[in-house]
């Protein structure tokens, strides 16, 4: 089965949101260590950004990602108001919602509903360095509010569905989704989505300068810069490890067929 690289977030200095002796950091590592054991129990590989309390930026956890075995990413954390009891409920980021991500942030998102939250549903975030980085499938998961007696009480009393609902979400995803699956119609490289357009003219001049073809999607206020078109993985694949290693930030995203 497929290799899932869980990432408890933040650590070491890093609490990420306080809320009296509640720091983010804890209840994520906790979460993320029960949720991959029972990962692993169901035939899945798992593999830890951090087992232990350790500091790392986002970019260094999209880094550990990226030079692993992993098919998917999933980050873990807690959300937090601006005042105490303002929001409830679980949140799941992506990087575009789309493709495998949205079917990881909806089934995730469901999963948690039955446990008690309520379902904010997905949101679109391209300026996460672990959603934008990582060059897999890639999900942040907000777990409840630190800071609203409602969630925390969900999550202290319910913790073990809760990584249960985490963990079968992860699992409906990975076991009916497939990069290189049929109804892909080919393959591009994305490296990288700016919300003003001269951004995408620039590095699309730098591809083109290098040599590599490049076209520019706009889409719901982003302008993407892609790479080629292959008809298969493993040739967008190879072509996506010569762009990273002249230093561009790569991805490959399938162009799914029109049904």
């Amino acid at each position: 089965m497929a290799t899932v690289m869980l990432d408890a977030g933040h650590g070491g200095f890093d609490n990420g949101a306080v809320f009296g002796s509640r720091k983010e950091k804890e209840d994520t590592l906790n979460l993320v260590l029960t949720i991959g054991n029972m990962l692993e129990n169901a035939g899945v590989d798992v593999l830890y950004t951090r087992t232990v309390d350790e500091y790392q930026s986002p970019s260094q956890k999209a880094q550990i990602a990226n030079e692993s075995d992993a098919d998917y990413f999933i980050s873990i954390h807690r959300n937090s108001g601006a005042e105490p009891d303002l929001y409830a409920g679980v949140q799941t980021l992506v990087y575009e919602d789309s493709g495998i991500p949205a079917v990881f942030a909806q089934n995730i998102n469901s999963e948690l509903a039955k446990v008690g939250f309520n379902n904010i549903g997905v949101e679109e975030r391209k300026n996460l360095a672990v959603l934008r980085r990582t060059r897999m499938p890639s999900a942040l998961v907000e777990v409840g509010f630190i800071n609203t007696a409602e969630d925390n009480e969900i999550f202290d009393k319910r913790f073990p569905e809760i990584a249960r609902a985490v963990t079968q979400g992860i699992l409906k995803t990975v076991q009916g989704a497939d990069v290189r699956s049929q109804s892909v119609e080919s393959y591009s490289i994305e490296t990288g989505s700016f919300r003003h357009y001269e951004n995408a003219q620039e590095l699309a001049q730098s591809l083109q300068e290098r040599g590599f073809d490049c076209f520019i999607v706009s889409d719901n206020g982003y302008h993407s810069v892609y790479h080629g078109r292959f008809d298969d993985f493993k040739s967008a694949e190879t072509a996506e490890k010569i762009l990273f290693a002249h230093g561009y930030e790569t991805r490959v995203v399938p162009n799914v067929r029109q049904r």
